[in-house]
């Protein structure tokens, strides 16, 4: 619910206040985390803003055009709220902030002054520093289209328009066991052909790292199931039993797209650019060009 910004405004008006920083942090997976610089935990909007974090915050910077807004906060790493395991498993990276200023005598009385996600996020010595970006970050990505032979699609977006649960093309599997968090060795989908699913992607579905994923390296047959390599290591403690998810992948040729997908209306790369030999040719005596074979 909106707070009541004209009651705020009379309360900092009024020479005497009593006001704090209220920050909001909802995950890519839903999970909602609340803290505040005040002395006691307060609570609105359904959410428990914690006191015991010492979380700080730099000066929120703002401004008008498409200049990024942005600030930082800070905070000791703690099991009841930011775990340091969590970070290392990214599982707070592009997480919503919201940041209102509060008047914590009277909760109603309390303006959101950011909104944005968690940039770059740093820990040193116990604690962390997150970047917070606002909004008009969104405004700074490139877009349109790029004029190249490989598909430029991810395999099941909007634009592929592939379903990637078509039975065959997503399996689920069982850890027997992993080396180092980027080997790992299942037990299932031994029915699937050798590198199907390479270039794809591994979820985790049960266990600690519930809700992490990684992308698949190199895949191959074993006797008991597949053995999958990762182009990362996953966080969050992977253990032998969990199970995962493998989808097939994608190596964004226009061949595969055929003879792997059956999916070459929605192929969106362009296989018939020249070459950079085509490109380069320059004029020649002994062989005009004149729109035949270059070859």
């Amino acid at each position: 619910m909106a707070g009541d910004k004209q009651g705020l405004h009379a309360h900092l008006q009024s020479g005497l206040t009593t006001v704090c920083r209220c920050w909001a942090i909802t995950r890519t997976d839903g999970q909602e985390y609340g803290f505040t610089d005040h002395d006691m935990e307060l609570r609105f909007d359904g959410l428990v803003f914690k006191a015991s974090t010492g979380l700080t915050a730099a000066a929120i910077e703002q401004a008008t055009g498409l200049s990024i807004d942005n600030s930082e906060a800070m905070g000791a790493l703690s099991d009841a709220s930011v775990r340091d395991e969590d970070i290392e498993a990214g599982r707070f990276d592009g997480a919503e902030v919201r940041a209102w200023l509060v008047n914590w005598a009277n909760l109603d009385q309390r303006m959101l002054q950011f909104r944005g996600s968690i940039g770059e996020l740093r820990r040193a010595g116990g604690a962390f520093h997150a970047e917070l970006r606002g909004l008009t970050d969104l405004l700074t990505r490139p877009l349109g289209r790029v004029y190249q032979k490989p598909c430029t699609a991810v395999l099941g977006d909007r634009v592929c328009r592939f379903n990637i649960v078509t039975p065959g093309y997503s399996v689920e599997a069982e850890i027997l066991g992993f080396d180092g968090g980027t080997l790992l060795r299942l037990l299932g989908g031994e029915t699937a052909d050798e590198a199907w699913f390479e270039r794809g992607r591994l979820d985790v579905v049960s266990g600690p790292a519930n809700g992490l994923w990684a992308s698949i390296k190199q895949d191959s047959r074993i006797d008991v199931g597949r053995e999958i390599t990762l182009w990362s290591s996953i966080g969050g403690g992977l253990a032998i039993g969990d199970r995962v998810k493998l989808t097939a992948g994608c190596d964004k040729r226009m061949e595969t797209c055929r003879l792997k997908f059956n999916n070459t209306l929605n192929f969106q790369g362009f296989p018939d650019l020249p070459g950079e030999d085509w490109v380069m040719a320059v004029p020649k005596k002994n062989k005009p060009n004149k729109g035949g074979s270059i070859r």
